[in-house]
């Protein structure tokens, strides 16, 4: 009698936590970090790209020294972040981390940039292999980002709606980061790559 009791307990503790948001929030919160890593994963993914283009680009362009080196304190601040799946249970961190990759964003654009004025580097085979994989790789960073916005969406919209904010309280459910406004922005313009246009003439 006493173990039936206990079952439909359970049962009825099971059927409050569900109809109080509980498990919503649970699974919220598996599918924002399952998100999160594949956001990482991403950044990481264009932060290998970094040296090589580096490296390839000085070979044609070594006196573009500022451009490059801004590109590498981009890319070294960017990797000194410790990118954890924490990161986003914790707004200041989360806010030091994309501001940091954007600035890694911004250095390549310009790197891109500067590239149009050396014809030698934009027909070199690596070159052109390791763009194409930039391209693809913020392409990815871009829909990884837009899937790790609407799961947040959906999670903080649980955590402070009623009732199921109370129950985000009891268990400690809290909102988590998510992209400012310039972030979605920068989304939206991803470095574009093209070889199509005419060569802008070196400057002396």
């Amino acid at each position: 009698m006493k173990r039936i009791f206990l079952a439909f307990a359970a049962f009825t503790a099971a059927l409050g936590l569900s109809g109080c948001g509980y498990n919503d929030m649970a699974q919220g919160d598996q599918t924002i970090k399952a998100a999160w890593a594949e956001v990482l994963n991403q950044y990481q993914r264009r932060s290998d790209l970094v040296p090589n283009l580096v490296n390839t680009v000085k070979g044609y362009a070594a006196q573009e020294q500022d451009t490059l080196t801004k590109v590498i304190e981009a890319r070294s601040k960017a990797t000194s972040i410790q990118a954890t799946p924490e990161l986003v249970n914790d707004p200041e961190a989360f806010k030091k981390f994309i501001a940091a990759q954007g600035q890694l964003q911004g250095a390549l654009s310009r790197l891109l940039a500067v590239s149009e004025n050396y014809p030698n580097l934009k027909s070199d085979a690596l070159f052109r292999d390791l763009t194409a994989q930039l391209e693809g790789t913020e392409n990815r960073i871009t829909v990884a980002r837009n899937r790790y916005i609407k799961a947040i969406q959906g999670y903080n919209n649980t955590v402070v709606s009623f009732p199921t904010n109370l129950m985000a309280m009891l268990f400690g459910f809290k909102e988590k980061p998510q992209f400012a406004v310039e972030n979605e922005a920068e989304i939206k313009t991803a470095p574009k790559v093209d070889f199509n246009k005419p060569a802008v003439p070196a400057k002396p």
